[in-house]
């Protein structure tokens, strides 16, 4: 992901198809323009620093303190092997990292990508956000879900779907996140949009979750579970807090049939896509469905959303979408970081997420990647007693 102002997602499409038509002078004067302007609101909006909650977005550390957000980024830069394919050194402290890894980029999603840090196919004739809605609504509709169930919202982030979702189903879902920020940020924007009754957040590890077995109706996962040390270890959780006879719902993170592990192209564009977005490694779309089935869930349906509909819009394309304001942003991060308004270190973290942008969308061009993959597993019912 990258940081695009939200504000200005729905209207994209209109503006990259006029810029698009400037000339290399007028780009570069209306880029300029734009880049001051951005600095000007930076310093009124979102880099305000006083010693009460703030009331805006602040691009902060998360739950890093602000002096430590460089040596953490650091640190979680060498935990990735050099070699090809290497990805987290030590899975062990996989757990540890994704915390940080969420605590550097939380705010930048939240600027640059809004509320829901996912993908979605784009919809003939429907905007940026009727797109991302359909594509968590669909969810609600596969975990054949209703008023009055309990609905598990495995690595819930800020909460974008699990509002959606519970909007649209009547069901309450709690969400569960490792990091304590965007348990902060989750239960603001539930209390803030009228959706708190419905919904609980808390924090917590999703490999050893603090709830109890057949607890709830249906489960979902929306690019979340690729953080996992291992599949199985996740999915096993899930099958356990699952009633029989329920269904789990996950988009994976997965390289495609079209990867090959002795294409230096492949491999590289895969390395840049983990450390850019926290992931131990990359597992193929079979894997995840073998994981899913060892644990005892009956594979119900396995799809690429990216791939499976003619009409629907490349799932990078809102990453392309960016492709002018990318410089922009980052001259307008590195400017007030190097004036001391926004913590050391969260430059480096943009300038990640910018050179992931570019390797996710090779990742889409090539083919050899989907942050998509559906799996839609059931738990058995049990067994009938004697």
């Amino acid at each position: 992901m990258v940081a695009v102002p939200a504000v200005v997602s729905q209207a994209y499409e209109r503006v990259t198809a006029e810029f698009d038509k400037l000339s290399s002078t007028q780009k570069y004067a209306v880029g300029a323009v734009g880049g001051l302007a951005s600095l000007y609101l930076v310093g009124s909006y979102l880099f305000k620093s006083d010693n009460t909650k703030p009331t805006t977005l602040q691009l902060t550390g998360g739950s890093i303190d602000s002096a430590k957000v460089k040596a953490e980024f650091d640190a979680y830069a060498d935990s990735y092997g050099k070699g090809a394919g290497e990805g987290i050194v030590d899975r062990s402290k996989t757990v540890q990292l994704v915390d940080v890894f969420y605590s550097l980029v939380t705010d930048i999603y939240e600027w640059g990508w809004g509320q829901s840090f996912h993908f979605s196919p784009k919809l003939p004739g429907k905007d940026l956000r009727a797109s991302e809605a359909a594509h968590e609504a669909r969810i609600a509709a596969l975990l054949r879900i209703r008023p009055g169930m309990k609905v598990l919202d495995c690595g819930c982030g800020v909460g974008g779907p699990m509002r959606t979702i519970a909007a649209v189903s009547g069901a309450h879902v709690t969400g569960i996140t490792i990091n304590q920020y965007q348990v902060d940020r989750a239960k603001h924007h539930n209390a803030k949009q009228g959706v708190a009754p419905l919904t609980d957040v808390v924090r917590g590890d999703f490999l050893n979750m603090p709830f109890k077995e057949n607890t709830f109706d249906g489960a979902y996962a929306i690019e979340a579970t690729c953080h996992a040390p291992k599949l199985e270890q996740v999915y096993g959780e899930i099958f356990r807090v699952l009633k029989p006879g329920s269904y789990f719902v996950s988009y994976e993170w997965v390289s495609t049939a079209k990867f090959d592990a002795k294409n230096a192209e492949h491999v590289r564009i895969i390395d840049e896509i983990n450390f850019g977005n926290g992931l131990p490694e990359m597992r193929t779309y079979k894997e995840a469905e073998d994981a899913g089935q060892t644990v005892g869930f009956e594979l119900v349906m396995s799809l690429d959303l990216a791939t499976a509909s003619v009409v629907a819009g490349p799932w990078y394309e809102r990453l392309r979408m960016g492709k002018y304001t990318h410089a922009i942003n980052h001259a307008m991060v590195s400017a007030v970081d190097a004036v001391g308004l926004a913590p050391k270190g969260l430059k480096d973290v943009h300038h990640m997420l910018v050179e992931v942008a570019r390797s996710l969308i090779q990742g889409g061009e090539t083919g050899v990647f989907t942050p998509m993959h559906l799996l839609l597993f059931r738990k058995p019912e049990a067994p009938a007693s004697k």
